[in-house]
C-alpha cells in the first residue's frame, strides 16, 4: 500500500466515521469510483488501525469525562446509589452505567456478524440505507429534544439507544445517525445525545479493532506497508479529532439537516455508480 493510498483511506475513516454519514457507505461509493478494495485488499491490519486511530480520537476529546468516570467508578463498589436520590452525587458514575447498559444490545449483532459484512458488497443495498440514514436526520432535525442528561436518562432509555446501535452495524447506516436520533426521540437533550453516542461508540469500535486485527494476524501482515498504515492512522486520528469537535458545535448551535440532504445524493449516486459499473 502507497503512502497516498493510506493517506485517502485515513480521511474518509476520520471524516465518516463522526459525521452522520456512514463510514461504509462512504467506502462503497469511493471504491466504485477509485477502486479501493484493489488497494485496501489484504490490509486487515491497517483497518485495525483506522479503527483504533477512531477509538483514539473519542478518548481524547472526552478525556475528562472519561477520567471522571473511571475515578467515580473507583471510589466506591456500591452501584445502588446509581439509581436512587443520591445519582446526583455521581453523574459521571451513573453515565458510565448508563453506557455499559447501552453497549449490552450489540452482543444481539455477533451471531450475525458474517452476513453483515457480506452485505458490504452490495452498493445499491448501501445505497438504499443511505437514503434511509438521510431520512433518520432529517425526521431527528424536526423532533422538540427533551432535557434528560446522564443523571436522569433511564435503563429503558440507555437500551433502545444500544438496541438502535446494534442495528446501525448494517452497513450504509449511520451509527451516529441512528444513535443521535434514537437519543433524541427518548427525550435526551441534543448536545448530549451527542456525547452519549460518541461515547457509547468506544466499546463497538474497540470490538470492530480486536476483530480486524485477528484477521490480520490470520491472514498475515504485510510489513512492508507499516510505515504507509501509520502514516495512515495519524491521518485518520487528527481528522477524527477534528470532526468530532464540529459535531459538539453542530449539536449546540445548529441542526443536522444539511447532512440528510447529503445522505440522499450519496445514496442516489452509490445506486447510480451500481447500475453504470
Amino acid at each position: 500500500m502507497s503512502i497516498w493510498n493510506a493517506v485517502l483511506l485515513g480521511l474518509i475513516q476520520g471524516i465518516a466515521e463522526f459525521l452522520p454519514i456512514s463510514s461504509s457507505g462512504h467506502f462503497s461509493v469511493v471504491n466504485n469510483l477509485f477502486k479501493l478494495s484493489d488497494i485496501s485488499e489484504g490490509h486487515a491490519l491497517f483497518q485495525s488501525l483506522l479503527y483504533l486511530a477512531s477509538l483514539l480520537s473519542v478518548c481524547i476529546v472526552y478525556w475528562p469525562e472519561i477520567r471522571a468516570m473511571v475515578f467515580e467508578v473507583l471510589s466506591f463498589a456500591d452501584l445502588g446509589p446509581l439509581a436512587g436520590q443520591e445519582r446526583a452525587r455521581y453523574p459521571a458514575a451513573r453515565c458510565f452505567f448508563m453506557l455499559v447498559l447501552g453497549t449490552l444490545p450489540l452482543l444481539l449483532a455477533l451471531p450475525f456478524n458474517s452476513r453483515i459484512e457480506a452485505l458490504n458488497d452490495r452498493d445499491i443495498f448501501i445505497g438504499v440505507m443511505l437514503i434511509l440514514t438521510g431520512c433518520l436526520l432529517y425526521v431527528s432535525d424536526r423532533m422538540i429534544p427533551g432535557k434528560k442528561n446522564a443523571n436522569t436518562m433511564t435503563v429503558t432509555d440507555a437500551l433502545l439507544v444500544g438496541l438502535c446501535q446494534s442495528v446501525s452495524t448494517i452497513p450504509g447506516l449511520s451509527r451516529s445517525a441512528v444513535t443521535i436520533t434514537a437519543g433524541v426521540a427518548v427525550g435526551l437533550r441534543r448536545d448530549f445525545a451527542v456525547n452519549y453516542s460518541f461515547l457509547l461508540c468506544i466499546p463497538a469500535i474497540f470490538g470492530a479493532a480486536v476483530l480486524s486485527f485477528g484477521k490480520a494476524v490470520r491472514d498475515g501482515i504485510d510489513w512492508h506497508s507499516v510505515p504507509a498504515y501509520l502514516v495512515g492512522m495519524a491521518v485518520a486520528l487528527l481528522t477524527s479529532v477534528a470532526i468530532i469537535h464540529i459535531m459538539r458545535y453542530i449539536s449546540k448551535k445548529a441542526r443536522f439537516g444539511g447532512f440528510a440532504y447529503y445522505c440522499w445524493v450519496v445514496g442516489v449516486l452509490s445506486v447510480i455508480l451500481h447500475l453504470i459499473f
